[in-house]
């Protein structure tokens, strides 16, 4: 093919959505909270996998903004019991006796409280903004911008990144065990192929003999050639174990070092394939094949299992979706850079913000205080059950960071089409790369052929939930031999 010289065009980021997930941290302290607190704190449920996501960027950043509110919060509880719980009484006092001089002092007090509270209230926020537009917008990596946390949570956290097993909650077994890859698009069994019979001898005089081969070696091959048979660049394919929460302990040390922590991502690669040749209890091993839409805005997934019982081989298809963030993440975007926009928008905040948090600054800091108490005597009385008891425990995850914020309303045309165009070179290539892998092992295609016909009438349309998780139905979305589309259809405008 002609490469042509053309000019280069501005491209979204590759961690344009970690980055504003990180900037999202500063500006919204309820995100922040959750996030410290599902990759940093102790527990014992898996993480649910996380796509296209740097993990440890977002932990480091979620905990700085924690702190920062935290130390705010400090200094404004602090103030608010000298400067009001003991100048308000004064002022009173001094008012009802007609202590001028100390009526006049007390209202001085509230004065100054109230411009030191005001000062505290408006460096946060400065901060915090300073914070978000740096990640959002500026040139060094994302985790770089803010201080480490605990290295043993940083180690699990990249551990997560390369998982090769995902326990998920028993109960998403009726709806979606693939947590993490957000939303069904479509499930389905393609037709069976007979891989029994053997090759006719190109050279003539009979049949070749059939090369032997298992579903290891199907996926394996798959996995190495997918990116260059569907033509996707930065496709990631991965085989991964998934287990049932509460069969987790059944696979062993491997995957469940100690019963009272929280299961590990990453086991040998043994048990993986072991996944492969023959099902367990509540554990199954998938070919994950995985495609980020420009700036991970979007991520496609597909999920294969080869089912080669002789004499024939089948297998199943699961497609999923993840749509843009929701808008609030977007907000960075919209903040004032500089000049007279910005110190008049933060001077307007913290002047409306300022006795608001400082009168409930001292709640504030008791409702954490009694939350992290909670969650500490919540998991050791599970511990407790778990260690004297010998509670069959669920560990797995329901869901995860990345798509718990997505949001199929802010889905754009290009997005839908691009996702569309993944999911049929997915099909397209895994279809290739099987005849590939039938011919290579001298196995008669011709039933391989009839298959195909009927596979190739399947097509997915990108745009989520219809009447529910994956339900497809007469409001649904299903084109067979190119007839039309119907039901609803996400919108909203893409953001760089």
């Amino acid at each position: 093919m002609t490469t042509r010289r053309l000019p280069e065009l501005a491209q979204y980021r590759d961690d344009a959505v970690t980055r504003l997930l990180c900037a999202g941290a500063h500006l919204d302290e309820g995100y922040a909270r959750e996030v410290d607190v599902e990759l940093t704190e102790d527990r014992m449920n898996a993480t649910g996998l996380t796509l296209g996501i740097d993990l440890i960027a977002l932990a480091r950043h979620a905990r700085a903004a924690a702190r920062r509110i935290d130390v705010r919060d400090r200094r404004l509880a602090w103030l608010c019991a000298v400067g009001v719980w003991a100048a308000v009484p004064a002022g009173i006092y001094g008012l009802a006796g007609g202590v001028t001089g100390l009526a006049y002092a007390a209202g001085g007090a509230l004065l100054l409280t109230y411009g030191t509270a005001w000062g505290l209230v408006h460096r946060a926020e400065s901060e915090a903004r300073a914070a978000a537009l740096a990640v959002a917008h500026g040139t060094g990596r994302p985790m770089d911008l803010a201080p480490g946390v605990a290295p043993e949570a940083e180690d699990r956290l990249l551990e997560q990144k390369r998982a090769n097993v995902v326990p998920y909650a028993a109960r998403a077994e009726r709806t979606n065990p693939f947590v993490g890859s957000g939303q069904k698009i479509k499930e389905m069994v393609w037709q069976p192929i007979d891989v029994s019979r053997p090759a006719d001898d190109p050279a003539g005089g009979g049949k070749l003999q059939i090369r032997p081969f298992d579903a290891v070696d199907l996926h394996s091959f798959i996995a190495r050639e997918m990116e260059h048979i569907a033509g996707l660049k930065g496709l990631r394919a991965r085989n991964r174990l998934y287990v049932r929460g509460d069969h987790v302990a059944y696979v062993g040390a491997d995957l469940l070092p100690d019963r009272l922590r929280r299961p590990r991502a990453q086991i040998p690669k043994q048990l993986v394939q072991a996944g492969l040749v023959q099902s367990g209890a509540g554990m199954r091993t998938y070919l994950s094949l995985e495609r980020a839409g420009e700036g991970g805005r979007v991520i496609v997934s597909m999920h294969l299992r080869a089912r080669l019982q002789h004499p024939s081989l089948t297998w199943e298809v699961a497609a999923y979706g993840i749509p843009p963030l929701q808008d609030r993440f977007y907000r960075v975007h919209r903040l004032p850079a500089g000049g007279f926009e910005r110190w008049w928008d933060l001077f307007r905040f913290a002047t409306t913000a300022t006795a608001s948090l400082l009168l409930r600054a001292p709640s504030r800091l008791s409702r954490r205080g009694s939350d992290r108490r909670r969650r500490a005597r919540h998991l050791e009385r599970l511990r407790r059950e778990i260690d004297r008891k010998h509670l069959l425990y669920d560990y797995g995850a329901v869901d995860s960071i990345r798509e718990r914020v997505a949001d199929w309303q802010q889905l754009g045309f290009s997005e839908r089409t691009d996702s569309q165009d993944f999911l049929q070179r997915l099909q397209q290539g895994v279809l290739i790369a099987t005849e590939r892998f039938l011919q290579d092992h001298n196995v008669d295609t011709a039933s391989y052929d009839q298959a195909q016909q009927v596979i190739n009438t399947t097509t997915y349309t990108f745009q989520g939930d219809i009447h529910g998780p994956g339900n497809y139905g007469a409001g649904g979305t299903v084109n067979q031999h190119g007839s039309a589309q119907q039901g609803h259809q996400g919108h909203g405008p893409a953001r760089p």
